[in-house]
């Protein structure tokens, strides 16, 4: 996110981190909120699933003041969790989008879809 032009991003993630491991401030203004989910197999490994989206979801705008929360995982999302994460607002990075992410080319607003104009803020 540094990388990216969010000159506050800090990792704030750990033991008790209320469903956030990175906060930061995107150059237009809005705050994302990032859900990290490491997989030992990567792709092949558990897949993240909705569980971990509702914890994200009750926290990430109310506990965090997100505008946009996102779960990231080196790893696979199943579809009940896509599905939930579509019907609350919520976007979703998997092994092959953070890939396209790491390899530097565009910053993660841009890569992500349906997220609305620049500079509009998401929350009340």
């Amino acid at each position: 996110m540094r990388r990216d032009g969010c000159t506050d991003a800090r990792q704030v993630g750990g033991r008790g981190d209320n469903g956030a491991d990175v906060k930061a401030t995107a150059p237009y203004g809005r705050r994302w909120v990032i859900q990290c989910k490491h997989r030992k197999a990567g792709w092949s490994g558990k897949p993240v699933g909705a569980p971990d989206l509702h914890v994200l979801n009750g926290t990430g705008r109310q506990v965090h003041h997100g505008d946009v929360l996102v779960m990231l995982t080196n790893g696979r999302i199943t579809a009940n969790a896509a599905a939930f994460a579509t019907s609350q607002r919520l976007h979703l990075v998997d092994r092959h989008l953070l890939a396209e992410w790491a390899g530097g080319s565009r910053p993660l607003w841009d890569l992500l879809r349906a997220l609305p104009p620049a500079g509009r803020r998401l929350t009340g």
